[in-house]
């Protein structure tokens, strides 16, 4: 993947477009057109669809990336482990198969959250059973080339929400991935949770390339102090200038950082629009951010 010139060259990471979390319902294929329209480095990949499709259509999907210069981004956990055994069993059958079509395709990562409360689990118990099952994710990706992202979501709102809160920050979730054990486990690193977790730039300059996986970039609204701030309700980068976007990417820059990063704002404004509408919109302040990068 080329990289522009002039100040931003010094960066890895790639600009990536992920549908859903600007509400963009698009397909593997018309995702991969969009992203190249508008100027994007690298796409979501859609672990579905991957799996599903044949050998000859990979390869030509593949071509036409390469054609378009773009790379594979994320793709998301299709496991719900959140809630009962029984549905997290049944997910695991066809995680092999998810695994295998993004290995297929060449793409390396895989991310998913952890939600910061639990209705029925205090902290320690809530803390066992994440681990014990992320960790039987964490070895099937493991045998397909694949790594684990995992995002911890900062808002205190949301951490007080439910009878049990649980883990909202960097460290906690340090302290998760040392307990899953597996070499293949990283951070999510998101900057509206970074910033609502009252996290600084110090804080990822304690981490390595190899400790995260993918990050989001996002602002939070104005007029609210960082723990009024709402998870679901976010800007696109640069829109408030409540989070520190220039401090957020130069630390990245600073550490090596090479994975993709996409904004994901939850904003009905941008869910509203047109799928063209909304991804130019996400080009715009994403590329905006990015030209931050002293």
């Amino acid at each position: 993947m080329s990289k522009p010139a002039g100040k931003a060259a010094a960066r890895q990471f790639s600009m990536q477009l992920d549908g859903g979390s600007i509400g963009v319902d698009a397909g593997q294929l018309e995702l991969i057109a969009l992203a190249h329209k508008y100027g994007f480095e690298s796409v979501t990949a859609h672990s579905a669809y991957l799996a599903d499709i044949s050998s000859s259509q990979r390869e030509a999907l593949l071509a036409d990336m390469k054609q378009k210069n773009l790379i594979w981004g994320n793709a998301g956990l299709p496991v719900q482990f959140r809630t009962d055994r029984a549905t997290f069993e049944k997910d695991m059958q066809t995680l092999p198969k998810h695994a295998k079509g993004l290995q297929d395709a060449g793409a390396t990562r895989v991310t998913t959250w952890i939600m910061p409360n639990h209705p029925s689990l205090n902290y320690l118990q809530n803390f066992r059973e994440h681990a014990v099952r992320l960790r039987e994710v964490a070895k099937v990706l493991g045998d397909h080339g694949l790594r684990l992202g995992l995002e911890y979501v900062g808002p205190k709102t949301l951490q007080i929400a439910n009878e049990f809160p649980f883990m909202r920050t960097m460290a906690e979730t340090k302290e998760l991935i040392g307990a899953i054990g597996t070499s293949n486990v990283g951070v999510v690193l998101d900057s509206f949770h970074w910033y609502t977790a009252g996290e600084d730039v110090d804080d990822i300059l304690t981490l390595t390339n190899q400790d995260i996986v993918a990050c989001d970039l996002n602002d939070a609204r104005s007029g609210l102090n960082r723990e009024e701030q709402v998870d679901g309700k976010r800007e696109l980068p640069l829109a408030t200038g409540v989070v520190d976007a220039k401090g957020f990417l130069e630390a990245l820059v600073k550490i090596g950082f090479d994975g993709p990063i996409r904004a994901e704002p939850f904003n009905q404004e941008l869910r509203d629009m047109e799928n063209e509408a909304a991804v130019k919109k996400t080009s715009t302040a994403m590329k905006k951010a990015f030209d931050q990068i002293a």
